[in-house]
């Protein structure tokens, strides 16, 4: 198996923009594409926000895997996120075989989806914030073949 892309920590000047871009892209084409699919769907409504925490989830490993943004942001949304999946599969289970008093459940999933997306856009506002600063995180190159010159 592969291993992960280096991630935002790592990552170049070069790096940091383009994976800015393509995590910016993502969060738009969600926004726009997929959450309204979604709600068009005729499912309940427990069941619509269950894929989209699963979805979210796949979203998610996939950021990490990629390393589009900072590995601890993301092995948290990647918590939240199937924690939120988790607890939806639950109610699902529950109301089918005839349980429907626990929709603290869903409104539990819905906060921990929240709070994911919040870590998302902290990840992007991150390594926007750190390619906005570069010269603070990215010395420049010294003359002596690209390594920094010892410090005092």
């Amino acid at each position: 198996m592969p291993e992960p892309r280096e991630s935002a920590e790592t990552a170049t000047p070069a790096q940091l923009r383009m994976r800015s871009i393509q995590l910016g892209l993502m969060f738009v084409a969600l926004a726009f594409l997929v959450v309204p699919f979604l709600r068009d769907l005729p499912l309940g409504q427990t069941t619509r926000t269950g894929l989209l925490a699963w979805l979210l989830v796949l979203l998610s490993l996939y950021w990490l895997f990629t390393g589009l943004g900072y590995r601890p942001l993301l092995l948290l949304q990647v918590a939240l996120f199937s924690t939120a999946a988790t607890l939806l599969m639950a109610k699902v289970g529950l109301v089918a075989i005839g349980v429907h008093a626990l929709s603290i459940l869903r409104r539990t999933a819905k906060v921990l989806i929240i709070l994911g997306a919040g870590t998302s856009v902290l990840n992007l506002a991150a390594m926007v914030y750190a390619l906005a600063h570069h010269s603070r995180h990215f010395p420049p190159p010294s003359a002596n073949g690209g390594d920094r010159e010892p410090g005092p």
